[in-house]
C-alpha cells in the first residue's frame, strides 16, 4: 500500500494546517477541521458502498477517539474502534530499535501480546517502519513467531500502520480479518482511525503544555478537568510501565525515535512560536508595559480556551442556537460557568477592562453575529 488514501491525504493537509495556527485554538479547531474532511469524503463515496458501517460509524469512531483526555485513552479507544473494521488489532510500541507489544482486541490470547517482541529486521514489519506508510501483505511475510504464538487469520492478509508522533514513528498499528471465515478488514477505515489518534496524540501534547504554562485551569469545568500536572516526559510517554526486559539498553545515539521524543518535539516548537509572537509588527499590545502586556495575551488566550470548550463539547447546541439565534438560553450554564472562571482568574487584573471573554463569545461562539446570542444575552 505504497499510496496515501485519500481519505489520509485529506485528513493530513487538514491537520497541517490546523497545527501551524494558534496554539489556544488549535484543539476544538482540530476537531472541526477532521471531521468535516472526513464527513466530506465519504458522504461523496456513500453511494458506492454496499453495506456495512457508513459515515456515521466511522464518525463516531473518530469521536471517541478525540474524547480521550489522556494517552492511554486516546490509544485505548483506538484500539476498541478498530474491532468494527478489523477481526483483531495489536499496537506495538516502538522503541529502542524494537517493537513491543502493548495491548491487543480480538485475540484468544490479548495478555500474550504485552512485552510480545516483533521481529523489525525483516519483512513487513521492516517495510512499514522504513517506508513510514501502511503496508498490506501476505500472511507469509510477518514475524514467523508472532503468526505461531497468536494464530494466522482466515484471510491471507494483514496490515500494519505506523502510528506517527511529529513525523516520526511511534507505534505500530497490526490488524487482520481474524480468525472467523466471514472475518472482515478495512483498510481505509483503519488508516483513517491510524491518522486521527496521531493527530490528537499531538493536541492532547500541546494542551498538556498549556496547562503546565498556566494557559488552562481545573474551573473550566468538571467534565475536563485535567489530570494533575506531570512534566512533559512524564505524560509523553504512555508506555513509561511496559519497557520490555528483553530490550538491552543502546547509547542514546543510535536508538530509534521514541514517543517521548517525538512528543516532545511537538510541544516545544509552538511554545518557541509563541515566545516569539509577541515580537510581530501587529502585536496589539506593544504600547503596553511587558508586564502588563503578558497579562492581557494570557487572558485573552484563556477566553478563547474557554470558548473552546463550550463548542467542543455542545457541537449540536451550537449548530442549533446559531440556526435558531438562541445560543445563549442554549448554552447559559455553560457560558456563565466560563464567564465566573475567567472573573476569578483575570476579574481583578489589568486586562479586567478589556473582558476578553465577552469579545470572545461573540466573535468565537456567535461568528461575530451578536443577535445570534438571542435577546436574553447582556453584554
Amino acid at each position: 500500500m505504497a499510496q496515501k488514501t485519500p481519505i489520509a491525504q485529506i485528513v493530513e493537509k487538514a491537520v497541517s494546517e490546523v497545527l501551524e495556527g494558534n496554539l489556544v485554538e488549535l484543539r476544538g479547531e482540530l476537531v472541526r477541521r477532521v471531521l468535516e474532511a472526513v464527513e466530506a469524503q465519504l458522504a461523496g463515496s456513500a453511494g458506492s458502498r454496499s453495506s456495512g458501517s457508513g459515515a456515521g460509524d466511522l464518525l463516531a469512531a473518530v469521536s471517541a477517539i478525540h474524547a480521550g483526555t489522556t494517552q492511554k485513552e486516546i490509544l485505548r479507544a483506538l484500539l476498541d474502534n478498530t474491532a468494527g473494521y478489523s477481526g483483531r488489532a495489536a499496537l506495538f510500541v516502538i522503541k529502542a530499535g524494537a517493537a513491543t507489544g502493548w495491548q491487543g482486541r480480538g485475540f484468544d490470547n490479548n495478555e500474550g501480546l504485552k512485552d510480545f517482541a516483533l521481529d523489525v529486521s525483516g519483512g513487513t514489519t521492516a517495510r512499514a517502519l522504513h517506508s513510514r506508510e501502511a503496508v498490506s501483505a501476505a500472511v507469509s511475510e510477518m514475524d514467523p513467531k508472532f503468526i505461531s504464538q497468536f494464530g494466522a487469520p482466515a484471510q491471507n492478509q494483514a496490515l500494519l500502520l505506523p502510528l506517527h508522533l511529529k513525523d516520526k514513528v511511534a507505534a505500530l498499528v497490526y490488524a487482520d480479518a481474524g480468525t472467523a471465515a466471514d472475518g472482515k478488514m478495512d483498510a481505509a477505515a483503519l488508516e483513517l482511525l491510524v491518522s486521527a489518534t496521531s493527530a490528537w496524540l499531538e493536541v492532547a501534547s500541546l494542551r498538556k503544555q498549556a496547562v503546565k504554562e498556566g494557559v488552562a485551569e481545573a474551573g473550566v469545568g468538571e467534565r475536563f478537568e485535567p489530570p494533575p500536572v506531570q512534566t512533559v516526559s512524564s505524560f509523553a510517554d504512555p508506555f513509561a510501565a511496559h519497557t520490555p526486559k528483553h530490550v538491552e539498553a543502546r547509547p542514546a545515539a543510535v536508538e530509534e525515535p521514541a514517543m517521548a521524543e517525538a512528543t516532545a518535539e511537538v510541544v516545544s516548537s509552538p511554545a518557541a512560536a509563541s515566545a516569539a509572537a509577541p515580537a510581530t509588527a501587529t502585536d496589539a499590545f506593544a504600547h503596553m508595559s511587558p508586564e502588563d502586556a503578558d497579562v492581557h495575551r494570557k487572558a485573552q488566550r484563556f477566553a478563547r480556551l474557554l470558548m473552546d470548550e463550550i463548542k467542543l463539547y455542545n457541537q449540536a447546541k451550537v449548530a442549533e442556537g446559531r440556526k435558531h439565534k438562541d445560543l445563549y438560553d442554549r448554552l447559559k450554564e455553560d457560558i456563565d460557568k466560563s464567564r465566573s472562571t475567567y472573573q476569578k482568574r483575570y476579574g481583578n487584573t489589568v486586562a479586567a477592562g478589556a473582558d476578553y471573554l465577552t469579545h470572545e463569545l461573540i466573535r468565537s461562539l456567535a461568528e461575530d453575529d451578536v443577535s445570534l446570542l438571542g435577546p436574553n444575552f447582556r453584554h
